[in-house]
């Protein structure tokens, strides 16, 4: 597959609980009340201590877009309209229809919410269904028990840990844990574990009499 010119576009998404927009500096004065909470990244390869990390975290990210190499998005509760958190298309392999979703982060309120369950749907959905991707990766430190669970919980299949993977923060030498969740197995997830959003965006395309 050719590179799509995603890069260029504004991509938003949107369901009852969640909407996805491009991040930007506009959206630091939101996410700051929560990310600068230290247990967001005990086990993340980033580590904000104050507005300027915080700055230069989405900085990064904006930069990344442009350079083609991830899209970051953040993420907005529906019901209120407050930012509060982030997640990226990242890890393109467009020779091998596949990419990674990563960089997740909710402030601690949000978790366990529902709002991260409703945010992988939108992105599984445009991965799959308007990108044409065969494969979507998760990965994660082996230590971080929560990110384990939550990525069964919507379907993914743990495949196996790179030993020694990659250097958090904190200069601990983490081991990855692979997840994917491919495109032949998302009809039945998407009845299965994302039914309540798969049904409104199916009744919205129904064409009215």
């Amino acid at each position: 597959m050719n590179a799509p010119p995603i890069f260029q576009q504004a991509l938003r998404f949107s369901n009852s609980r969640s909407q996805l927009v491009p991040l930007g500096l506009q959206h630091v004065s939101g996410l700051l009340p929560f990310a600068l909470d230290p247990d967001l990244w005990r086990f993340g390869r980033a580590d904000l201590r104050t507005e300027e990390d915080l700055i230069e975290y989405v900085d990064f990210a904006i930069a990344e877009r442009r350079a083609a190499v991830s899209y970051a998005f953040a993420i907005v509760d529906a019901s209120t309209g407050a930012v509060v958190g982030c997640t990226r298309f990242c890890a393109f392999s467009w020779e091998n229809d596949r990419l990674e979703i990563g960089f997740t982060w909710l402030g601690k309120p949000y978790q366990r919410s529902g709002i991260n369950r409703a945010v992988k749907y939108e992105l599984l959905r445009y991965a799959f269904e308007h990108l044409h991707i065969e494969r979507v990766e998760f990965k994660t430190d082996s230590r971080n028990q929560a990110s384990r669970t939550a990525l069964l919980a919507i379907g993914a299949s743990e495949e196996g840990t790179l030993r020694s993977h990659m250097v958090n923060a904190d200069h601990y030498r983490r081991d990855s844990v692979y997840f994917s969740i491919l495109k032949v197995e998302w009809p039945a997830l998407k009845e299965r574990v994302f039914a309540e959003y798969a049904a409104v965006a199916q009744e919205a395309r129904q064409p009215s009499l």
